[in-house]
């Protein structure tokens, strides 16, 4: 009898686990399952039809019972995660750059790298090859809100 009680316990634990505190159908649901499962073949075994069917009967009213618990007093709740996210890109106003402005290249551009432009520093990418600190350079173009600079000695 005692073995049915500590497989029963064993398996509504990890049944509820699996429920409330792990996502998707995993380990510890198959085992709780199982767990369950065994419990109920052992009294159908050792007590017969009835008492089987009856030990199953409990073990289902309990689990959903427990369930129904569980989601009323919103337990739950405190396991699930509520943050709010409220926050906003920055939006600095219009931009004043320009395709030609120059600048210096704060960081190695290789090839993304940091440049200033008129006292702010921005994110840049080279557009070829890499642009060591302290070089100037002059923007070239922007796409995807990515900046693309080439050295101001630099033909193309």
């Amino acid at each position: 009898m005692a073995f049915t009680i500590i497989l029963t316990i064993v398996g509504l634990v990890l049944v509820l686990s699996e429920i409330f505190l792990i996502p998707g159908v995993g380990v510890a649901g198959i085992l709780g399952v199982l767990s369950l499962g065994g419990a109920c073949y052992y009294v159908f075994y050792e007590f017969g039809l009835l008492e089987g069917v009856i030990f199953t009967a409990a073990i289902l009213a309990v689990l959903i019972g427990l369930i129904i618990y569980t989601i009323k007093t919103k337990a739950w709740k405190k396991l699930a995660l509520d943050t709010k996210i409220d926050s906003k890109v920055q939006d600095t106003g219009e931009s004043t750059l320009s395709i030609g402005d120059s600048g210096k290249a704060v960081t190695r551009l290789a090839p993304m790298g940091t440049a200033r432009f008129g006292g702010k520093s921005y994110e840049v990418k080279s557009l070829e090859g890499m642009i060591d600190a302290g070089t100037e350079v002059e923007i070239v173009m922007f796409e995807d809100n990515k900046i693309y600079v080439k050295p101001v000695s630099a033909d193309f």
